[in-house]
């Protein structure tokens, strides 16, 4: 299984970008989730502050820190293609 958990503020359109882009290539990874958490949350502000996230969304592939401001499907697929190799 590959969890991808999105830090976000409400009302993020690029955060939504992302998830459109992790949406798009869900067909390809069919044990993908998508987990949103809002970061103005006490659980959000706890995870804003282990992983240092800077920019909106932060990223987090099965629990790890994965990238934050956003990420390309080919960087996702790169991702994926190591976790599901593992």
């Amino acid at each position: 299984m590959i969890k991808v958990t999105l830090i976000r503020p409400p009302g993020c359109a690029h955060c939504a970008a992302v998830k459109e882009t992790l949406e798009k290539i869900r067909g390809e990874y069919p044990d993908l989730t998508v987990e949103e958490i809002d970061m103005t949350t006490p659980e959000g502000q706890a995870l804003v502050q282990k992983h240092g996230i800077l920019s909106s969304p932060g990223i987090l592939i099965n629990d790890e820190f994965f990238a934050f401001g956003g990420a390309t499907a080919e960087q996702f697929k790169k991702k994926f293609d190591e976790l599901e190799q593992k």
